[in-house]
This record gives structure tokens, sequence and C-alpha cells, in this order.
């Protein structure tokens, strides 16, 4: 009897081995990255992280690697992990072939659309062996993207222009998740058509475009959009009742928390609506 007791034991230690080697070992090369690893409950598999990366708590504190445009190699291969989350169009492509270079199990993500958030949480929680979250995650998302849809589908469109800093004034593109914000929340990017995801704007380019609403990150330089603004007079968009000021993590990071941004953004264009048709001081006040 004694043989076939050690050859359980043998068995069960190797199972032990296996079950201990396949433990995962996750670090991400953008904020969001590891804010959707963490929506799916393996947060605690994450090991590091990039620069910038603050929520979940639990992710914030976790080593960083560098920001997701400059990545430490040396940072990377110390925490040994078993996968690279690389950002599929932010982390550059030389980064991500010498980490693979270097053996590393690298797999870039793209989330092209709000839609595609959800997919992404059911791939991360499958491939990461948290399945069921992954699926309940993305359900939860897509219920609520639904919702808000529902809620702000027919609203009168309102051209928009998305400012970033004031000397010089950058904006983005169509491509950029603050254009899909903006839609769901009945808006148009005045600069949609624009050929790169972000770049500098004159000021003749933005009186031509003639924005009814500025939608600005409320980490901007305050001084500076008033004076931007000054020199714009003319404009519509002058009128400081026209400005929404946003979070921009939260509308920039693909993520379930982009709804959060998303709802705040709605709420904030609902009131330009609402002081545009009657600008009394009620209803031009900001919430």
């Amino acid at each position: 009897m004694r043989a076939p007791v050690r050859g359980v034991a043998a068995l069960l230690i190797l199972l032990s081995s296996a079950g201990a080697a396949a433990a995962e070992r996750v670090v991400t090369l953008a904020p969001h990255l590891a804010e959707l690893v963490c929506a799916v409950g393996a947060c605690d598999e994450l090991v590091g992280v990039a620069a910038y990366t603050d929520f979940p708590a639990q992710a914030a504190k976790r080593p960083q690697v560098g920001s997701a445009m400059a990545v430490s190699l040396e940072t990377v291969l110390a925490l040994r992990p078993t996968r690279v989350l690389a950002w599929r169009g932010g982390t550059p492509e030389a980064t991500i072939a010498q980490l693979q270079g270097l053996g590393l199990r690298v797999e870039p993500l793209a989330i092209g659309d709000l839609d595609a958030i959800a997919s992404a949480l059911e791939r991360l929680g499958t491939e990461l062996g948290h399945a069921a979250q992954g699926r309940a995650s993305a359900a939860a998302y897509r219920q609520r993207l639904a919702a808000l849809r529902a809620q702000y589908r027919g609203r009168p469109r309102l051209r928009a222009f998305y400012q970033l800093e004031s000397g010089p004034v950058y904006t983005v593109n169509g491509r950029s998740p603050i254009s899909a914000a903006l839609d769901l929340c009945g808006a148009d990017n005045v600069f949609s058509a624009l050929p790169t995801l972000s770049a500098v704007v004159s000021d003749e380019a933005v009186l031509a475009a003639d924005p009814q609403v500025v939608v600005y990150a409320a980490d901007e330089d305050a001084r500076g959009m008033a004076a931007y603004w000054r020199r714009l007079g003319s404009a519509a968009a002058a009128d400081p009742r026209r400005r929404v000021a946003i979070d921009a993590n939260l509308l920039t990071r693909q993520s379930p928390r982009v709804l959060d941004g998303i709802a705040g953004l709605c709420a904030g264009l609902d009131r330009v609506r609402a002081c545009m048709a009657t600008p009394s001081p009620a209803a031009c006040r900001a919430p």
C-alpha cells in the first residue's frame, strides 16, 4: 500500500505546484488597463502598473513601471509577470517588441468604442480566470450604457469644442473617446475631421467652427482659459455659461468608469441647453 500512497502524494505535490505556477502576475502599461483588470476581480494578480494609475486604491499601491509611453524594461522584468497587458494604439510598438524579445507574454488590448469595453471585460475575465465576474461586470456595464443612451437620445444637438490647454490650444478628433461621449450626450465634435487624434487649432479655426459649448478638463488653467476666450469675445462660446468642466480621467480612460464621466458630461450639456433656451440665472447656474 505504501507505493500507491507515495504515488498519490507525489501527484498531489505536482498538482499543487502546477496551481502555484499558474497563478497570474499581471503588469498593465496604461491606467485604464489596471481598472479593467480590477473590474473583473483580478486586482490581487496585478503586480505592476503604469504611472498615473490611481483607481482603484488597490491598483494605485502597486509598483509603477513607467509611463504609458516610456516603460522601464528592467522594472517590468523584476516583477516576473506571467503576462503584460499593453495599450494597442498607446503603448509604442517598439516597447511591445522589446518586451516580447525579453521572452515576456505581451497582450495588446484595443478598445475602439464604448461597446468594446464590455467585450474587453469578458475577455479579461476569461483569460485571468475570473470569467463569471467578467461576465457580470460586462452585463452591468452594458445595462448602464443602454440606459444612458436611452436617456439622452433625441436631445437637441450641440456643436461642441473640446479644449485642451490655452496656449497653444489643442483639441481631439472623432476617434477620441471624448467624441464618443459627446455623441451619446447629443453633441457633435466640431473638429471631428482632424487627421490626427489631437492637434493644435488656431483662433481662426475655432471661430470658423462656431461651437455652441466648450468642454474642458476641470484641472485646466482657469486663468489661461478665461484669457483665451476674452480674445475670442465675439464667439458664442465665449460666454462662460457655455462651458462644461469634466473629469478628463473618467472620459478618456476606457474602463467602466467612463460611464460616470459621460453622466457628468451629459448633465453639463443639458445645463447649457437650458441656459440657451431660457438664459435666466437659475437655468444657467452650474450644478
